[in-house]
């Protein structure tokens, strides 16, 4: 199950690195999650930061653990996520735009391992296809007002 995003920000891709790349502050700047604690933190670059994030999903609090996998400097980072038999991996990239600004573009992409989790998505995946374009879209949104100010 894939889903896709993106949103113009008027800011440059500089300016909008940092603000996606703390992920210690993301709380602050992203409304749906409620708490980040860090668990692994490496000497440099973003490869190998590991962190357990709280936030509301179906309208409850849900807490998973992602790590940063691969990244590319002002232009990407890709994290995965393992919970519930599915694997979990999401990419945050920055495309700048033909006139000003730049695209933000998140992926998502679940992947059932168990056959629990294979048969949860077939019959769960429209509400869930919904529910994570709605807040992918937020998650979005709320980087946006953060860059833009």
């Amino acid at each position: 199950m894939e889903f896709n995003a993106q949103i113009l920000i008027n800011a440059p891709k500089e300016k909008i690195w940092p603000v996606i790349t703390n992920i210690e502050e993301a709380k602050s700047r992203i409304s749906a999650i409620q708490d980040i604690e860090v668990l692994e933190k490496p000497n440099e670059g973003l490869i190998g930061l590991k962190w357990r994030e709280t936030r509301i999903m179906f309208g409850k609090s849900a807490m998973e653990t992602m790590w940063i996998t691969h990244a590319e400097e002002n232009h990407y980072y890709q994290t995965r996520a393992e919970s519930h038999g599915s694997i979990y991996i999401s990419k945050l990239m920055l495309e700048e735009a033909q006139e000003n600004g730049t695209i933000l573009k998140m992926s998502f992409n679940g992947q059932p391992q168990t056959f629990m989790a294979k048969l949860m998505t077939k019959v769960m995946g429209p509400l869930f296809k919904k529910a994570t374009l709605k807040a992918i879209n937020q998650d979005l949104i709320d980087i946006k007002a953060s860059c833009e100010v």
